[in-house]
């Protein structure tokens, strides 16, 4: 067989490899999603607000529950024109006592642990007057965490350039080994 073919044939292994890698990362993270009823079921934490509970770059694993949400449940929410998603406790329900069908079945409150007040100045950013979040803008239920694991991806996040660094060093070491 033709050199040239045995090389080509090689790369477009190793590439079919790079893509088999991607595409099973993919399908594994839209299987938690699947299994834990929610987009995002692990988060990192990115400020101070939850400690000691948690602490910036903690790894948060996240599901929906089944059970209406308590006082002092830790919750991922995201309020609508955001894009980080917050983790705070629930400091207060409100479950309105002439309740219809179409109505929310609960209103929340919450508060980071580290934070003096609660969080109704950050809703009302959004949405001035806005007092309670709804069950609907919680992403999930915090069930565990994993302590410091996610500091890589704050690391990565604040320096955009290591990033690219990064994926392009994982690519070239992909379609450079011969494995």
């Amino acid at each position: 067989m033709n050199p040239f073919a045995i090389k080509f044939r090689q790369t477009l292994l190793q590439v079919l490899n790079v893509l088999l890698i991607v595409s099973s990362a993919l399908m594994i993270w839209k299987g938690l999603s699947v299994w834990t009823n929610t987009e995002s079921p692990i988060v990192v934490v990115l400020t101070i607000s939850m400690e000691p509970a948690f602490g910036r770059g903690d790894l948060l694993f996240l599901s929906k529950p089944a059970s209406p949400l308590e006082v002092g449940d830790i919750v991922v929410y995201k309020l609508e024109g955001k894009d980080i998603p917050i983790v705070h406790r629930i400091l207060n329900v409100h479950t309105p006592a002439d309740q219809n069908d179409d109505a929310e079945p609960q209103y929340l409150l919450t508060k980071g642990d580290n934070n003096a007040s609660n969080d109704r100045t950050i809703y009302g950013d959004q949405q001035p007057g806005k007092l309670w979040i709804t069950p609907r803008e919680v992403l999930g239920k915090v069930y565990g965490y994993a302590p410091y694991v996610g500091y890589a991806t704050i690391v990565m996040n604040d320096n955009p350039q290591l990033k690219v660094v990064l994926l392009g060093a994982l690519a070239l070491f992909a379609l450079l080994t011969r494995e």
